[in-house]
């Protein structure tokens, strides 16, 4: 009892402004009587000032009379239902967005150190893939820097797709512009993380550097960083003792600067901690919970809020009113009014062609990011013809964009550089349309045979980012909407050639069987083409084919030379511009 009158002193109203309506009540019982009194059949009898005194409602029935309180009682109750009666409070999990992650890799020659054995870049490639494989969801983006910085994989939510290109990552993939083997220059790294920040849309992030030291240049950087709403950490590559590496011009050494770094996290309001085995040093900067992040709030917070108890009411209220239900009474009217009046009316927006119309479950712009969900799922099934449908309907830059990745793969080339020049023309900065209207364009000029699908420039990372999802990526890798978040598809892999004795082995196995399957297709009398009177296949011609495909399936591929290509064209491009 004394919890429930403890209840009971917390009473309060989270809309009072709805008790005003108690004032019409009065009035409404007024009306009642008055229209009682005018329905009488003394009215032809008696005048009309004295009628008010002769009668006391005994003519009434007295289920009428009955009916017509408990009408009155219902608006009461009603119209306190609506005002929110609250006397309790409920605790609701804090809503956190991922803030999304930019990881820089120290690429100078330097990362070739040897004293973190066996070198420093092979203990950042594991520390980066036990990050990819733990971090819990958020997007994540990867850069190189030595001279200056650049994109490896754009924002994405697809960590797999992230660690596509970690074994390829060396140092002579970077190219230089003469600057000394030791001065990596991490201001541009934190400078070109910032800006994959900013073209995705995000206005707060992580910055993860590893490297071995900072210079003045980097930390004014880091502060820059911070108050644009990034937060700078370090995790330092290397010992204090340091390490050896080769460079063509000699052996150099390094060692790790610690305070530097400290420093360098101070000023991006960050987390200094040296690489070491394990999870802890990645637990410790806060990168593998993605709401942890600054500004957005403590991981697991709840917020409480007062509970509306007012909807305990209606039922009683709906009770007190089916007796005017059937005499069809006016205090129908005023409480269906009361009742159904706090609901948010609907506003008339501009519809723009195509987009979807809502529901009553649903906005439409809910509706629209639904479809988006689908065409992407319809797209990693392969079934484009389903993700051209789904796309169709999303007349926004994205799905325009989307619309043009799903018509490229179905082989409809003039439909898909239409679909990116619409997507263009709402935002012409997109990066990544351009790149694949200029890949499509040259693939529909090659006019390749019926059935073979374009290989457009897909760069293997994107948002999200999965296998079979829409879309190559451009450098800058602007992000789509939570999204969803559609984004490249990537090509399948193409792993680097084995360099231990196990996957050697496993190569060799793969090149025997291959060849063996040759073997077998030599036996076999090789099928007429074309002409059916034309002759079959010479001897000496299958064995040139055989042998060029052998030749072919030798060639090892090379993830390391297309972002050594891709590096040194931007690095022309950069230093054209400048």
């Amino acid at each position: 009892m004394s919890g429930w009158l403890a209840s009971l002193g917390q009473l309060h109203f989270l809309r009072p402004w709805w008790l005003l309506a108690l004032l019409a009540i009065p009035l409404l019982v007024g009306w009642s009587r008055a229209r009682s009194i005018q329905r009488s059949a003394w009215q032809d009898a008696v005048d009309a000032h004295l009628l008010p005194h002769l009668l006391d409602g005994a003519d009434a029935p007295p289920r009428g009379r009955w009916s017509r309180r408990a009408g009155l009682l219902a608006a009461v109750v009603a119209i306190v239902a609506v005002a929110g009666p609250s006397v309790r409070k409920d605790e609701h999990p804090l809503w956190q967005a991922q803030a999304p992650l930019v990881v820089a890799l120290d690429l100078s020659p330097a990362a070739l150190a040897r004293d973190l054995p066996p070198t420093r870049l092979a203990q950042a490639r594991a520390k980066i893939a036990t990050l990819l494989r733990e971090r819990a969801g958020g997007q994540v983006a990867l850069i190189v820097f030595a001279d200056d910085a650049y994109t490896v994989a754009p924002l994405t939510s697809d960590a797999a797709n992230v660690a596509l290109f970690l074994d390829a990552l060396s140092p002579d993939i970077m190219p230089g512009d003469g600057r000394p083997a030791d001065a990596p220059r991490v201001d541009r790294a934190i400078a070109w993380a910032q800006r994959l920040l900013r073209n995705g849309g995000f206005d707060h992030g992580d910055i993860l550097l590893l490297t071995d030291r900072a210079d003045s240049d980097a930390l004014a950087e880091a502060g820059k960083a911070r108050l644009a709403g990034y937060r700078v950490s370090a995790l330092g590559l290397g010992t204090r003792a340091g390490g050896v590496y080769e460079t063509p011009a000699g052996l150099g050494s390094a060692k790790l600067d610690a305070s530097s770094l400290q420093q360098l996290a101070a000023a991006g309001g960050g987390t200094y901690r040296p690489l070491a085995a394990g999870s802890a040093d990645l637990q410790a900067l806060g990168v593998l919970d993605p709401r942890s992040s600054a500004g957005t709030g403590a991981p697991g917070g709840k917020v409480a809020t007062w509970r509306d108890d007012g909807y305990w009411l209606l039922p009683l209220a709906l009770l007190l009113a089916l007796p005017l239900f059937r005499r069809g009474g006016p205090l129908v009217a005023m409480l269906a009014i009361v009742m159904f009046g706090p609901l948010t009316p609907a506003h008339a927006q501009a519809q723009a062609p195509g987009q979807d119309a809502g529901s009553l479950w649903r906005r439409p712009d809910q509706q629209a990011h639904a479809r988006l969900l689908e065409g992407v799922a319809a797209y990693r099934r392969q079934q484009y013809d389903k993700a051209i449908a789904d796309f169709a309907g999303n007349p926004t830059a994205e799905g325009q964009y989307n619309l043009g990745n799903a018509l490229a793969k179905a082989g409809r080339y003039d439909e898909a550089i239409a679909a990116y020049d619409r997507a263009l023309k709402q935002r012409p900065a997109m990066a990544d349309a351009l790149a694949n209207r200029r890949a499509v364009d040259a693939a529909r000029k090659r006019k390749p045979p019926p059935g073979q699908q374009p290989q457009q420039g897909q760069k293997p990372s994107g948002k999200p980012g999965g296998q079979g999802q829409p879309g190559p990526q451009g450098e800058d890798g602007k992000p789509q909407p939570d999204p969803s978040e559609s984004r490249a598809p990537k090509p399948p892999p193409s792993p680097q050639a084995p360099t231990d004795p196990a996957r050697q082995q496993q190569a060799d196995a793969a090149q025997r069987q291959r060849m063996q399957d040759a073997l077998a297709r030599q036996q076999r009398p090789a099928p007429a083409q074309g002409n059916p009177a034309q002759a079959p296949e010479t001897e000496q011609q299958r064995e040139r084919r055989i042998a060029n495909e052998a030749q072919l399936q030798r060639v090892p591929d090379d993830p390391g030379a297309l972002l050594r290509a891709k590096f040194r064209l931007e690095y022309e491009r950069r230093q054209g511009g400048r």
